[in-house]
């Protein structure tokens, strides 16, 4: 933060704060990710597969994501493609593809995810344990009200 504090529009910016954080974890994760293949988002969209044992809709994925849904077909492609997951048919709409974890796709997420808490407790450092609780506290919030307004201002 030192470079930036003589640039007072930058530090008092929480936006741009926000931003800049953003990065740094999503470079992190990648980097942490990289030994396996994945991405944040694709890492993203197999850990809610593996949390649904009974799949969860490719709607459902870019919903909670809050990506465009072809966004998503590009992401369970590349999973699919890895053996990671699969598509089967939802068994109350035959129309509707549930995404799934294989069982290589649980012991992935499962080692990638260790990966990934590790490189977030590294970012992380500089923060109490209390301080980590209560900014996870407060993006959260962030996300469920721009979620409840459907992120428009």
């Amino acid at each position: 933060m030192e470079k930036y504090m003589n640039f007072p529009e930058l530090t008092d910016d929480v936006g741009f704060l926000l931003s800049r954080a953003s990065g740094l974890a999503v470079r992190g994760a990648n980097a942490a990710l990289g030994e396996y293949g994945l991405r944040v988002r694709q890492y993203s969209v197999l850990a809610l597969a593996v949390r649904a044992p009974d799949g969860i809709s490719q709607r459902e994925l870019a919903d909670t994501l809050g990506l465009d849904p072809s966004q998503v077909v590009l992401l369970v492609d590349e999973l699919v493609g890895a053996g990671l997951v699969e598509r089967r048919p939802a068994p109350s709409d035959r129309r509707t593809r549930l995404v799934v974890a294989t069982g290589e796709g649980e012991r992935v997420r499962h080692r990638a995810g260790e990966r990934v808490w590790a490189d977030t407790r590294h970012r992380l450092r500089a923060l109490s344990d209390a301080e980590q609780d209560t900014l996870r506290e407060l993006l959260a919030r962030i996300v469920d009200t721009a979620d409840s307004d459907g992120g428009n201002r």
